[in-house]
């Protein structure tokens, strides 16, 4: 029936994982609309639990995966190339940059980049610390960058590396099960596979919306000040489908012609705000601020890549660093599988320092710059940015607060809304056409109206979340992303398996560094609907296998798979061989 549903709607994707994906989205917009309280307490209850009795599992957890990634950088293994052993980057280091950055997490430097730091200034995350002091400013700029430096992007590069391997090195279809085929095997394709893809698509497409519901709130609150639009639920329901539809004609453009060229131009306009404010704002301590910022986070990092806030247990952490690695882990298939189609080519030495290291300086050039415009206005200006954000809660519209003091207010005010909805924009299409790429299990270009979907369905999903729920739009959003983080975290964890035994099956447990070659493997329904038109290739497969004898010397025997009837009746009628097993 599913196929036939599929066949009818003009579809070229995997009928199960396609429909079993939004059946869950449907089911959650009908709970959620007819069950508004009930739905509200579970996510509430549930967040709660999880904050309580795991919150030092999501601490712990991202400070693994970055130890993991630094030790396969400097290892051997930080030679291996993601894809063939000569093959060289597509894309330029400032477009590579530019889209990794957008596509990530462009969208909320914009909502925090005065607000976490004017929340640590007023309210210290650590006891001791008294409130709009010297100290809580150094302090401030220390979590701050915790918060959105090594680890906020490990959380990103652990799932991109194990992408682009897999789909790269592998030639495994671009899908989240693709990364646990050491385990799984062909299996990959089974009850087992489809699930893990179902999981990663529904978790991806959650906090995608609450990344989208976050930039809708600011964006609201931008337009509320510039041109007296209401913040109400109509508003951001409106702005949502506005930026909804640019995005679907963005997504429908493809990668280079629409993704690229709105991230490129993106992150230009935002350094020109970010140099807009350090010349018309006190240059010399914001620069001065900047350098010693990065001092101060690097002198933190250690203690605070481990604090649990054990001992005072004021609360402070679930709401801040326990949220934002939920909620970061959440959308990391979606990022991470976007960041290893730009990147193919690249060692695993030169990707994992380039996404960890050039979207952290950026940030600590971004947070540096902020944070001292903040304290300053508080220090020695006229204040008002504490009582604004703080004390009235009106962190979506702090940077709009920010701005008013510096010249042409509403100039770069405007411009600050502009940048917040081309970040949501690219982080829209490009996560659409990820979930897409997952759905289908292949990176040829499928139907518009199917990538469309996936848009449309971002978009219903951030605007249940805002305007549908008893609670607020905020509490909301982070109930949602903390209780669906949780199985993220341990698939982290079997990544992290996955990974380091491809690693050593294919480039050997001694010497380096030849790899084994592995055949391009398709999804069982692709392979069929590609044998029945003729443009199947006879060195594709279904079971995932290599090719015989290009192991290198000292890597483990892997024992060959059968490949389906269809794949042996395939190769029967084109003279190849009928078995993938070799005689020995």
């Amino acid at each position: 029936m599913l196929n036939r549903l599929h066949d009818a709607l003009r579809l070229r994707t995997s009928p199960t994982i396609f429909f079993g994906s939004a059946l869950v989205i449907i089911a959650f917009v009908v709970l959620t609309l007819v069950f508004t309280e009930s739905m509200d307490a579970f996510f509430a209850e549930g967040s709660t639990w999880v904050i309580d009795q795991l919150g030092w599992f999501y601490i712990m957890g991202v400070t693994v995966f970055l130890l993991f990634l630094v030790y396969l950088m400097v290892s051997r293994f930080g030679q291996v190339r993601l894809g063939a052993d000569d093959e060289r980057p597509e894309h330029t280091n400032l477009s590579w940059f530019s889209m990794l950055f957008a596509a990530g997490i462009g969208t909320i430097l914009m909502f925090w980049a005065v607000a976490e730091p004017v929340n640590h200034f007023a309210n210290p995350p650590r006891q001791g610390v008294e409130p709009a002091s010297l100290e809580s400013a150094t302090e401030a700029m220390g979590f701050t960058l915790y918060h959105f430096g090594l680890h906020t992007w490990t959380i990103f590069t652990l799932p991109a590396l194990a992408f682009g391997y897999f789909m790269y090195k592998r030639n495994l279809p671009p899908r989240v099960s693709s990364m646990f085929q050491p385990l799984l095997g062909e299996r990959i394709h089974g009850p087992v596979g489809r699930a893990i893809d179902i999981l990663a698509i529904v978790g991806t497409l959650f906090g995608v919306a609450v990344s989208i519901g976050l930039g809708t709130m600011q964006i609201n609150s931008g337009l509320a000040r510039l041109l007296g639009i209401s913040e109400s639920a109509l508003s951001q329901i409106l702005i949502i489908a506005a930026v909804s539809l640019v995005a679907s004609v963005s997504v429908a453009l493809g990668l280079d012609r629409g993704i690229k060229r709105l991230s490129n131009t993106n992150i230009l306009i935002a350094i020109g705000l970010l140099v807009f404010i350090l010349i018309s704002g006190p240059t010399v301590m914001m620069l001065k601020g900047m350098v010693e910022s990065a001092g101060t986070y690097l002198s933190m990092l250690p203690a605070l890549a481990f604090w649990n806030d054990t001992l005072a247990d004021t609360g402070w952490q679930s709401g801040w660093t326990v949220f934002y690695w939920a909620w970061t882990i959440t959308w990391s298939p979606f990022v991470g599988i976007f960041i290893a189609r730009i990147s193919r080519g690249r060692t695993i030495r030169q990707f994992v320092s380039g996404v960890l290291a050039l979207p952290t300086l950026f940030s600590v050039i971004w947070f540096g710059i902020f944070g001292m415009g903040v304290f300053d206005i508080e220090l020695n200006g006229g204040g008002g940015l504490v009582e604004a954000v703080v004390d009235e809660g009106d962190i979506p519209g702090a940077m709009f607060v920010f701005l008013e003091n510096f010249p042409f207010s509403t100039v770069t005010s405007a411009v600050g809304v502009l940048i917040v909805v081309l970040f949501f924009i690219t982080s829209i299409d490009s996560a659409a056409l990820v979930m897409d790429t997952m759905g289908s299990g292949h990176e040829e270009e499928a139907p518009v109206h199917q990538r469309v979907f996936w848009v449309v369905a971002i978009g219903l999903i951030a605007a249940i979340l805002l305007t549908a729920t008893g609670a607020t739009g905020l509490a909301a959003l982070q109930n949602v992303a903390i209780l669906i983080g949780l199985p993220f975290f341990v698939l982290g964890y079997v990544m992290i398996y996955s990974l380091l035994r491809a690693l050593r099956e294919d480039a050997g447990e001694v010497g380096v560094l030849p790899t084994r070659q592995w055949r391009r493997v398709l999804p069982p329904e692709e392979f069929q609907r590609r044998t029945s038109t003729g443009e199947v290739d006879e060195e594709v497969v279904v079971a995932p296998d290599y090719v015989h004898g290009s192991e290198p010397d000292n890597a483990p025997s892997i024992e060959h798979p059968e490949q389906p009837h269809y794949v042996l009746e395939y190769r029967t009628n084109t003279g190849s061989l009928k078995r993938v097993r070799d005689v020995e």
